[in-house]
């Protein structure tokens, strides 16, 4: 009969724990957010562009573009062989595409040519130096508005009030003032509501590639609509091109990065520590879509912002957030100035 009996270790000689060499407790607690997906989005969209790779692309669609045309006129001359009514119908089909086509870069030509002429508005401002510059100046400018009925008696009171001023600092005042304030006030707004979207939505979809596609179409659609707002409607390219130059701009002066001036303590705060990285994630990247926001105020403003004070990116993000907390706050929040 075998008798099991316990095996003794002897541990004397085992050297004793010390408190002091046990690793550290992992910290719980989250990183600072980022704002991952628009600084993912910028850097996506301002990345140099190789000349040889355009020049590829552009011989692609080139070539898509006229096997497609071929191929159809083929298509569309043997069904007219064989049957002359269906023939007859799918040459009709093709000249309305290609109508529709003619009138789209039409479209994109016209876009182009507004946003040009806002450029040189603003080329000339900075250059005025004479009463006689500035009053045409000023004319230029209520005339690109002449066909908006919400500025009707902004352009009167400019006409009535500059033939008063006798200095150009007055007149581009005036003009700053009377008939472009009404403008940068809905352009607030526009940029406080996309912001506060943008917020809302990367906080609640989970997945990664989804948030930078919500925030570049948000913001897209902002610039689009700013651009509109001072006159520069532009077709799906300008938007593009307007939407690089903004990204571009904001990764040279460095405005992208979530860590300067005071969009830490408005959003990257006590709040946010008391709320979940995904939130905070959230809100960092509505404060990013408010600078891109302000920088297309500056690229599409008719006028550099000299009287009218610079919108101050921490003020439209405590009104977006505002505006995301407490649903009794009034809609015209974004009407008031900074």
């Amino acid at each position: 009969m075998n008798t099991r009996k316990p095996v003794l270790f002897d541990v004397d000689d085992a050297p004793a724990a010390d408190p002091a060499s046990a690793p550290p407790l992992p910290d719980d607690a989250p990183a600072a957010p980022t704002g991952r997906a628009m600084a993912t989005g910028a850097a996506l969209i301002a990345r140099p562009r190789s000349r040889f790779a355009a020049l590829v692309w552009a011989a692609l669609a080139g070539f898509v573009a006229l096997a497609l045309s071929v191929a159809a006129w083929d298509f569309a001359t043997r069904l007219m062989e064989r049957t002359p009514v269906l023939g007859t119908l799918a040459l009709a089909f093709m000249a309305v595409v290609a109508l529709g086509l003619v009138a789209l870069a039409l479209r994109e030509i016209a876009g182009f040519r507004r946003l040009r002429r806002i450029d040189s508005l603003r080329t000339r401002a900075v250059a005025v130096t004479d009463l006689k510059d500035a009053r045409a100046l000023a004319e230029d400018i209520a005339a690109l508005y002449a066909d908006r009925a919400d500025l009707t008696w902004a352009r009167t009171r400019l006409a009535e009030t500059s033939a008063d001023a006798f200095d150009p600092d007055g007149v581009l005042t005036l003009t700053e003032t009377v008939l472009l304030d009404p403008i940068d006030r809905a352009a607030r707004a526009e940029v406080e509501a996309t912001a506060r979207q943008v917020a809302l939505i990367t906080a609640v979809v989970p997945m990664a590639a989804l948030d930078v596609a919500v925030a570049l179409l948000a913001n897209l659609r902002m610039i689009r609509r700013i651009a509109a707002l001072y006159g520069g409607r532009s077709g799906t390219l300008g938007s593009l091109r307007l939407l690089r130059a903004v990204m571009t701009h904001l990764l040279a002066t460095g405005l992208v990065s979530a860590g300067d001036d005071l969009i830490g303590s408005v959003a990257g705060g006590g709040m946010l520590s008391k709320l979940s990285r995904r939130f905070g994630e959230g809100v960092m990247n509505g404060a990013l879509s408010a600078r891109v926001g302000v920088a297309a105020m500056e690229v599409c403003r008719p006028l550099p912002f000299a009287a009218t004070p610079r919108p101050r990116v921490t003020t439209l993000i405590q009104r977006a957030l505002t505006g995301l907390f407490d649903r009794s706050a009034p809609s015209s929040t974004g009407a008031r100035h900074d």
